[in-house]
């Protein structure tokens, strides 16, 4: 890193985003606040205020457009498709360290920081003569840590990121922001999905495609028609609330069949599932034929488990060593080594 790097930050009004800005300016000479604008927030923010308890300019970018085009329609497409996208993976690729960056980078910033919790191990900004590029590891917060929502960034974005908070904990933060007088400008948590503040995304997709839901079939694991479903676009696999299906125990979607319009439901002893297929795959490590040992989170939420990754060019079949809990397409399958991110893929 140069002696007097020029340092953007990305500025939400949260408390994570403030106190990044916040321990940068302490740090660096040169830093500068940028906001962006997606097209569907409820309220605006004060730059003004930002800017005051900051030090430092901040500067609103709208990309409402880009947010439309490589965010909003891949998630209505995904699920179009039957499958269940994670909006939040796609926006940290494409738009937060996509454009936000270009744009960041366009202004004269060396780096674009954010609050993210994870941490970067970047040659660049570091003194081991070993390493060689940048890669992703796990925030120091196991509660907080954010490492799965960006595990599909490149090598090239990851060396122009810093993450101030990759070396605290949610609790530090905000002791850290009582005790400078740091005030969010949002009081509360950030959502799942940005962009849908009812947390209604069938009635979203709806609304966005002009389009009347078709009614369908609801099957169970033996082709029996068990009851009817009001639109596929409803459902996501191991779902349990929606079906509306008596039975001896609470049925949970399996499968989801757009080309017959038909829902699989099974009960929850149906849902593991030994192996899946994921392509698409961002390395950030050598990729070997077979890699043993890998624990892999198939969501968010998701401990992760132990497998054993075969590859084939860039399409890879993950096996458990234990079955795991409603495999969803359209989700990231991200990969470990301990606490490093050793890539991430597409469920298939």
């Amino acid at each position: 890193m140069k002696k007097n790097p020029v340092i953007a930050v990305a500025l939400s009004g949260g408390v994570d985003s403030l106190v990044s800005g916040y321990l940068l300016k302490q740090k660096y000479k040169h830093v500068f606040g940028l906001h962006f604008i997606t097209g569907y927030e409820k309220t605006s923010i004060d730059i003004q205020r930002l800017e005051q308890q900051l030090g430092f300019c901040v500067t609103c970018i709208d990309l409402s457009r880009a947010f439309e085009e490589k965010v909003i329609r891949y998630f209505i497409k995904t699920y179009l498709e039957g499958r269940t996208p994670n909006p939040c993976i796609i926006c940290n690729k494409t738009i937060k360290f996509g454009t936000l960056l270009d744009h960041a980078i366009g202004m004269g910033a060396d780096f674009l920081a954010t609050g993210h919790y994870a941490t970067i191990i970047n040659s660049i900004c570091c003194s081991d003569q070993k390493l060689s590029g940048a890669y992703l590891k796990k925030g120091k917060d196991p509660l907080k840590d954010q490492s799965y929502f960006l595990s599909l960034l490149s090598e090239d974005q990851l060396k122009k990121i810093i993450f101030p908070l990759a070396a605290m904990k949610k609790r530090d933060v905000k002791q850290y922001a009582r005790s400078h007088n740091i005030a969010p400008l949002h009081p509360s948590e950030s959502q799942d999905i940005c962009f849908i503040h009812d947390n209604n995304f069938a009635k979203f997709i709806v609304e966005k495609q002009g389009t009347t839901p078709k009614h369908g079939d609801i099957i169970d694991i033996h082709n029996k028609i068990v009851g009817t479903h009001a639109g596929l676009h409803q459902f996501t696999i191991g779902q349990r609330r929606g079906i509306n299906c008596p039975a001896s125990e609470p049925y949970y979607v399996r499968s989801i069949n757009m080309k017959e319009n038909l829902l699989e439901v099974c009960f929850k002893k149906d849902l593991l599932q030994k192996e899946f297929l994921v392509k698409h795959i961002n390395w950030n490590y050598s990729p070997r034929k077979i890699i043993k040992q890998v624990t892999t989170k198939i969501r968010y939420s998701h401990k992760g488990a132990l497998s054993t990754l075969y590859m084939d060019n860039n399409c890879g079949r993950v096996v458990f060593d234990t079955p795991q809990n409603a495999v969803t397409p359209g989700q990231a399958a991200v990969f470990y080594k301990g606490d490093r991110v050793l890539g991430a893929g597409i469920i298939q």
